[in-house]
């Protein structure tokens, strides 16, 4: 039996299929797995048919679409297969087919991941089914494939870095900001040969302003090829996917596979006190110092924690901030160590003065729990993972680190400490427990507060329901085209015409007003509106009689070093003292520039649930040497909470507003 396949509008009328996308609903199973597993190679059919007793809805539909040769965008709940669904059939392809004879073009599939994270993650599970191919050509007398996987993200060392251009991998795993990195520089030569673009979790950037970044950068690499590569994504559930779709590819037939979800959800809201209002009620009653003037709810919290995760096997602790997740963490080990000795942990003194927020460790070893966020060093989160995904580790007390798409096996619990930020991080959250297919993804949420009580609420009874937020992507951001435009031609001269036909392509500037593009030339080419701007420096040569852009020189470095959406929040980086840091090693994580201001030579702090001793403090690093085991001050960083959606906010007020017109019984039945 085919799929059912229906028609929907996804923006603009261009390509084969005009002004509509395929949508591919409600797969079945019967008579389609036989179909699609027979367009792969002996090889690949050997390894999958061995390794999973059968393809799930999302891999049925996805083979098929990809198998018809149109884009594809995938849209299905974490834990369906979605990953594999869009590597299998590359890896088929580079598996059964010879690299090409020049070099530069071995690289025929890019995947991009929004998080290193994941993209770490993505090179460890290629690792399988790489090795199961490999051994099944072995045994069917078919020749040996030699498949290589690079990745080139932020934390990769720069010898590497040159590897990848000599030596290009035929799977590379990159980020964003390292694909316009490599765009922007001759590393752009080792993309020549791309086939296959596969976008991961695509509607975490597509409604932002980094997305918009990162789709003129697809645009850019579509303008090396000889053809456009085809587009792979990959998303959880969205809304609305039309959207999406049209953020995927505007300018080409995209075929959505979205199956029926039969995801199962077990959610809960606990609250450990038997009334918040008898507790301190700011959101901001964690910090350290001092002595609060009613009874804090963090004791209860973190005892009843520390019960959950020595009551599972693997678990995660989710916190909306750095400062919430190291001071948890600690927490919950000094628990794990009174626990098991049968004393409290020694009450030594902090080795510093406790300052502004900063919270005193008393050193107790990580028996329970390990910190991942992106302040810890790439050396201390792959370690984490590793150890988690083994099911090591009893429990990790992370951010959104580990929130998109990474595939922990062994957790079986998710604890979110505060309510989620938003629906969908809910639900990417809940999702990490019972990551496998058809298994129940148990969470648990504590909220700290009244205030925290009414948004769990809505949340929770919002994820039931799947009323995730809406997603738009955001129109003709003016500053990204100035970035990308000075990239552009840092390496080439372009006709402005062809600049602007390049840009309008992606999906975020398909309407950019012509005068909106040549005022930003005019910005960039040094016409400034008044006298006030005249220090500024202009990035580009624009000859509006010959109608060609020429970048300045200084403007290739203006562009990578100043590239990405994401911005510099003037963190200290923390280094082994006597380590080389431009040989990729030495680095343990970063520090707030508050904190590291507050800090002097000899002070001992945590950071991972490690101790460190600062040896030294730069003008932008601060030099440290293990102190293992010794009482520190606990890190903190500014600006760390996480914003709350508008439709989110709305739902919340419209929520107190219908509980607030009840009667007191009904509204208690309501709750």
């Amino acid at each position: 039996m085919q799929p059912f396949c229906s028609r929907a509008p996804t923006g603009r009328p261009t390509g084969p299929c005009p002004g509509h996308a395929l949508s591919v609903v409600g797969c079945t199973m019967v008579g389609m797995a036989r179909t699609a597993l027979d367009s792969f190679s002996p090889a690949t059919r050997g390894w999958f048919s061995g390794a999973f007793s059968a393809p799930t809805a999302a891999q049925e539909g996805a083979w098929k679409a990809i198998g018809e040769g149109s884009d594809v965008l995938v849209v299905a709940p974490t834990g369906s297969g979605k990953t594999l669904a869009a590597f299998l059939a590359a890896l088929d392809r580079l598996a059964s087919t010879p690299p090409p004879a020049e070099a530069k073009k071995r690289c025929r599939v890019l995947y991009v991941s929004p998080l290193k994270a994941l993209a770490v993650d993505v090179e460890r599970n290629l690792r399988s089914p790489l090795t199961g191919i490999r051994q099944e050509s072995v045994r069917l007398g078919l020749p040996e494939p030699e498949v290589r996987v690079g990745i080139r993200s932020g934390d990769t060392p720069p010898a590497e870095r040159r590897s990848l251009v000599t030596r290009p991998p035929d799977i590379l795993i990159t980020t964003p900001e390292s694909l316009f990195l490599m765009l922007t520089s001759s590393a752009r030569e080792a993309l020549v040969g791309v086939e296959t673009v596969i976008l991961d979790e695509v509607h975490a950037v597509a409604g932002t302003k980094r997305g918009a970044h990162l789709a003129v950068s697809l645009e850019r690499l579509d303008e090396l090829l000889p053809r456009p590569a085809r587009r792979i994504g990959l998303s959880a559930t969205v809304r609305p996917v039309d959207e999406v779709a049209r953020y995927l590819s505007p300018q080409r037939r995209v075929e959505i596979v979205q199956p029926v979800s039969g995801k199962e959800f077990d959610l809960s809201v606990v609250v450990p006190v038997e009334d918040l209002g008898e507790l301190g009620g700011s959101p901001a009653s964690d910090t350290g110092a001092g002595v609060a003037e009613k009874p804090s709810i963090w004791p209860h919290v973190e005892e009843r924690i520390a019960d959950l995760v020595q009551a599972h096997r693997s678990t995660i602790v989710f916190a909306n901030s750095r400062r919430l997740a190291e001071r948890l963490c600690n927490r919950l080990n000094e628990i794990a160590y009174e626990r098991a000795t049968g004393a409290p942990m020694p009450e030594d003194g902090p080795p510093a003065e406790i300052m502004a927020q900063s919270g005193a460790a008393r050193g107790a070893p990580p028996l329970l729990a390990r910190a991942h966020h992106g302040s810890v060093s790439k050396e201390q989160r792959a370690l984490v993972e590793e150890d988690l995904k083994a099911g090591r580790l009893p429990a990790v007390v992370a951010t959104s680190s580990l929130e998109l798409g990474i595939d922990m096996g062994a957790v079986d619990l998710v604890v979110q400490v505060e309510s989620p930020p938003s629906v969908a991080s809910g639900l990417q959250r809940v999702g990490r427990a019972g990551h496998q297919v058809g298994a129940v993804s148990t969470g648990v949420v504590f909220p700290k507060y009244r205030g925290d009580l009414v948004q769990a609420a809505v949340v929770i009874e919002r994820m039931r329901s799947g009323s995730i937020e809406s997603l738009r992507i955001p129109s003709n951001p003016l500053d990204v085209l100035a970035q990308q435009l000075v990239a552009m031609v840092a390496l080439d001269s372009w006709q402005s015409d062809d600049l602007l036909a390049l840009v309008r392509r992606a999906a975020p500037f398909a309407s950019l007003p012509e005068s909106a593009f040549t005022a930003v030339l005019d910005m960039l080419a040094g016409r400034y509106p008044s006298d006030a701007f005249a220090e500024l420096r202009p990035r580009v040569v624009w000859d509006r009689v010959a109608g060609t852009v020429t970048g300045r020189p200084g403007a290739q470095r203006l562009a990578v070093t100043s590239g990405g959406t994401i911005p510099d929040r003037g963190l200290f980086g923390v280094f082994l003292a006597g380590a080389d840091p431009k040989k990729g090693g030495g680095r343990v994580g970063e520090l707030d520039e508050e904190m590291v201001y507050e800090s002097r030579i000899g002070d001992v702090f945590t950071l991972g649930t490690t101790s460190w001793r600062i040896e030294d403090i730069t003008r932008d690093r601060v030099l440290v040497s293990p102190a293992p085991g010794v009482p520190g001050r606990l890190p903190f960083w500014k600006g760390d909470q996480l914003g709350r959606p508008l439709e989110l906010g709305r739902a919340v007020g419209a929520f107190l507003r219908e509980v607030g017109g009840l009667s007191p019984e009904d509204g208690r039945l309501r709750l």
